[in-house]
């Protein structure tokens, strides 16, 4: 059998192959032209050695197909010389394919031969035009549903925020009476139970009166100023502010001014401070104490007192001179309390208006009474 032939029959059989899948167009078998060129008995030669390769081979697992390949197009003559160039009946083509675990595939017409079903789309698809995806209605459905979901969530958790930040009050009192009975109740549901034994309530008999409180005193707002109007007192703070309520304090009920400093003066030392409240003021005691002297001949003091007091465990001496004549309110011996009254401002013994010449005076010498008053003044205790 020529090398023609060989190619004729094969390029028969895969044209017939491609027309019973279905191709379009079947691609030609180009064979290299050193095996058309050869003779017949290289042809042969290799067939053999081929078929040598199939018999060996182990048989792959494939679906049985009829012994026997009969090409109607080849003659009986091509047929015998191929039988005896390959030592059998079989096909070269064929013992190829099962050599190379190839699956065989029979030339037998297209009405002759059942053909595995392929399946078929409904409609044919056009090349270059993209379907589109489109997500099933439940997806779509879902995805509408958890955003719901979570703008409800986020909703109440600002909320929450919201009355966690603004008081209870001031909700009540926005939204009237009847929010806040609401936002009593909410508050009085999340408190701890109660038992029923325990008394949350004390309800008063009904034959129990309220009864009327009635003041012994009576108390009015006044200021500083009028304090010192109804005392006859000219009122000043340049130098302090009078505690009523405390232990030791100054000598008038409020604040006034001073005149003259504890120091040299005159070439002779000024033992204590004029303070000018004007003539007439009500003077009191700076503390609880004694009186030790009460006298209107007081020589250059006019007008004088001397009470003894006991503060931190010694004995301090407050000295009132220039008094008002007939003013004094004490004698010697007397017991006085802290803003007792005990004269009035005068002008009396060396003096040149009217003014209190006050003394501190501590182991039998003056110390400065404007420092002393302002570390002592206001204390509650000796």
């Amino acid at each position: 059998m020529t090398a023609a032939a060989v190619s004729a029959a094969a390029s028969s059989r895969r044209a017939r192959r491609m027309a019973a899948s279905g191709s379009a167009e079947g691609q030609s078998v180009t064979e290299p032209e050193s095996v058309i060129a050869a003779p017949a008995a290289v042809i042969a030669e290799i067939v053999a050695s081929v078929a040598s390769a199939a018999s060996t081979a182990p048989a792959p697992a494939v679906r049985e197909e009829p012994a026997e390949i009969v090409d109607p197009a080849a003659s009986e003559s091509d047929k015998d010389a191929l039988t005896e160039a390959t030592g059998s009946d079989k096909d070269a083509f064929t013992a190829a394919s099962a050599a190379f675990g190839f699956r065989p595939v029979d030339d037998a017409p297209a009405d002759d031969q059942s053909v595995d079903d392929v399946p078929v789309a409904d409609k044919p698809v056009s090349a270059g035009v993209v379907v589109p995806h489109v997500a099933p209605r439940r997806a779509r459905v879902s995805r509408f549903v958890a955003a719901g979901a979570s703008l409800g969530v986020m909703g109440v958790a600002g909320l929450i925020a919201v009355s966690m930040t603004l008081p209870v009050s001031a909700v009540a009192a926005t939204q009237g009476g009847a929010s806040a009975s609401l936002v009593a109740g909410a508050t009085a549901a999340s408190s701890t139970k109660v038992g029923e034994g325990e008394i949350q309530a004390f309800v008063a008999p009904a034959d129990v009166q309220d009864e009327s409180l009635t003041r012994s005193d009576s108390y009015s707002s006044v200021s500083l100023a009028q304090v010192a109007a109804e005392e006859g007192i000219k009122f000043s703070e340049s130098l302090y502010t009078n505690d009523p309520e405390a232990a030791i304090q100054w000598p008038f009920k409020v604040g006034v001014a001073m005149s003259s400093p504890y120091g040299q003066r005159w070439g002779r030392l000024h033992a204590g401070i004029d303070l000018v409240p004007g003539e007439g003021a009500p003077i009191q005691a700076i503390a609880d104490g004694t009186v030790r002297i009460a006298t209107e001949s007081g020589g250059a003091y006019g007008v004088t007192i001397y009470i003894d007091h006991v503060i931190d465990g010694q004995v301090v001496t407050s000295h009132y001179a220039h008094m008002q004549q007939g003013s004094m309110q004490v004698k010697a011996g007397d017991k006085v309390t802290v803003g007792q009254v005990i004269g009035h401002v005068g002008n009396t013994g060396r003096s040149y208006g009217a003014h209190l010449h006050l003394e501190i005076i501590i182991n039998g010498s003056t110390v400065d009474p404007l420092p002393w008053m302002q570390r002592n003044a206001g204390r509650y205790d000796y």
